[in-house]
């Protein structure tokens, strides 16, 4: 079973991390979540519209050799958090160097382009492309796929970037049964 870190700051895009975590979940894969250290005062994360997740454990025991993919949700507060964050950075570039596959949706782009991991070609919620200032930004598509780095563009397209990394883990078959099961006829 393959195993997804997912790390989750203060003020997190809500329908990302948890439109993810869900259907990551029903594809089989398993999620941690991860708070960062300093940003809250226990294992509970505030989100960007005042919903708190539970987080599983803290970045500060993660090991990159546990996860086959980090994936982090957007929200420009979260998003600066994990952008400043030295471990989620560290982890970053682990993953990179591991040949691991590392995920963002939305304005979570910049914490990639920070370590120095954005692929060639990326996407983000169009607002924040200034902000990641990063050339190869596509508008063409929801998900985007460079190598080992996926993108998506923000809490609209959260269940098919879900729907495609199940596909990446777990195959065309439980992509299809997800997909069906959620009636998400519109992801491609």
């Amino acid at each position: 079973m393959a195993s997804i870190l997912l790390p989750l700051a203060t003020g997190f895009e809500e329908v990302e991390a948890v439109s993810l975590i869900d259907v990551l979940r029903r594809g089989g894969i398993e999620v941690r979540i991860a708070h960062l250290d300093g940003l809250v005062t226990s294992d509970l994360v505030l989100g960007a519209n005042g919903i708190i997740i539970k987080a599983d454990t803290s970045v500060a025991h993660v090991r990159t050799e546990d996860f086959d993919m980090i994936l982090l949700p957007g929200g420009w507060d979260g998003t600066y958090a994990l952008a400043e964050n030295r471990t989620v950075q560290r982890l970053l570039k682990e993953f990179q160097a591991s040949n691991k596959i590392i995920g963002s949706i939305c304005a979570a782009a910049f914490a990639l382009k920070v370590a120095g991991v954005l692929g060639n070609n990326y996407t983000c919620y169009p607002a924040a492309k200034e902000e990641v200032d990063h050339e190869g930004y596509r508008d063409d598509q929801a998900v985007v796929t460079d190598g080992n780095i996926m993108t998506s563009q923000g809490p609209g397209t959260a269940l098919c970037f879900g729907l495609e990394i199940v596909k990446r883990f777990s195959g065309e078959e439980t992509y299809q049964a997800v997909k069906e099961g959620m009636l998400l006829e519109f992801c491609k």
